[in-house]
């Protein structure tokens, strides 16, 4: 039997129309995960589910779909592209009807780089929307953690608060300011992201959606032969994978794209920079209390270097009060390690920071 083409003005529409649906459905989950990404000094959210209650009690239930509208109108082409690119690649690095494994991950890692084109801008916008509600909320709880007030003194005047950003507004003063390089700040972060998905998610479902049937056929006929739930049940399969193999690059490029920072957090100045001041958060995650004990210990015999001051993590005077800095030996192994990446410190091992 003759495989049926489809055109690709089909897969284009097709493309579009599963990406419309599919950002109405998850785009409240992507709102969560770009706010947790962004949380580094204040925390304001505790989980996704928190982060969700909190959106939905202080924004509305619309709330959890602020930047939306730039998902919606840029997400037809960036799928379109996307799901063509690939359907394009896999037809031409196939022969005979079979398309072996490289060529699927090559096809994949093809149609990534083809929709970074739309998707670096489209992501630049809806981080800067979707993160105005955590820094809103912020502000409040920041406030909340200083001294108590006098009963006598006067009060302070409240601070206005700042107008709303909007897509139209972001995208003028990036245009403005920065040109069309602006839209594109993070495109290297999103390539690093997007590519690698794109390489585990298409091959993963195309041989999920295959099991159970012989090949009587070329690959097109597989594919359409598989039934819905197969094909659902594929490509949440394949997608879970893929997310999670790319969490670490997505957290990046989230932080890279974020132009607005609030209180405590950080800047970068790339992808090695964001990536370096990560390793430290990374490693600290599983804190035991002997590991507590020999990080205070090693931090009680670090001399207060410079470079240790500007990052936090020991007073100014070498003392016991540092295991309220570094929580876990991690913290203590994680920030020592990070010295000698720091900005101009030239460290000579850690017997020459001993007391």
């Amino acid at each position: 039997m003759a495989e049926k083409k489809v055109s690709l003005t089909a897969k284009l529409i097709n493309g579009g129309v599963a990406g419309l649906v599919g950002v109405t459905c998850v785009f409240p989950i992507d709102l969560a995960k770009t706010r947790l990404q962004n949380q580094q000094g204040v925390q304001v959210y505790k989980g996704m589910l928190d982060c969700l209650t909190k959106t939905v009690r202080s924004e509305g239930y619309f709330g959890c779909y602020r930047g939306a509208a730039v998902n919606l109108t840029l997400v037809t082409p960036e799928k379109a592209i996307k799901l063509a690119a690939n359907d394009v690649f896999r037809q031409k690095l196939s022969k005979d009807g079979h398309l072996p494994l490289w060529g699927e991950v090559l096809a994949g890692c093809g149609a990534g780089t083809c929709q970074v084109v739309v998707t670096t801008p489209m992501e630049m916008l809806k981080i800067q929307l979707q993160d105005a509600g955590r820094l809103a909320a912020q502000r409040p709880v920041s406030t909340a953690t200083g001294p108590a007030p006098s009963l006598v003194a006067t009060q302070p005047p409240a601070r206005p608060t700042p107008p709303r950003p909007s897509a139209t507004g972001i995208t003028a003063e990036l245009l403005r300011t920065r040109g069309l390089a602006g839209l594109y700040r993070g495109a290297g972060a999103t390539l690093m992201r997007d590519v690698p998905f794109s390489m585990i998610y298409f091959p993963l479902f195309a041989n999920l959606n295959a099991l159970g049937r012989e090949r009587t056929g070329g690959q097109g006929d597989m594919q359409a032969q598989a039934p819905f739930w197969q094909s659902f049940v594929a490509g949440c399969t394949a997608g879970s994978i893929a997310a999670v193999a790319v969490t670490p690059l997505d957290v990046i490029k989230t932080r890279l794209q974020t132009l607005q920072k609030g209180e405590g957090e950080d800047t970068y100045r790339g992808i090695v920079d964001c990536t370096r001041y990560k390793r430290v958060s990374l490693i600290s995650t599983k804190p035991k209390p002997v590991w507590n004990m020999l990080g205070s210990y090693i931090f009680y015999c670090l001399q207060a270097h410079p470079e240790a001051r500007r990052a936090g993590c020991v007073p100014k005077r070498c003392n016991v009060s540092c295991v309220s800095h570094c929580s876990s030996f991690w913290d203590c192994t994680g920030c020592l390690l990070s010295w000698s990446w720091g900005d101009g410190a030239e460290l000579s091992g850690i017997t020459g920071l001993l007391c």
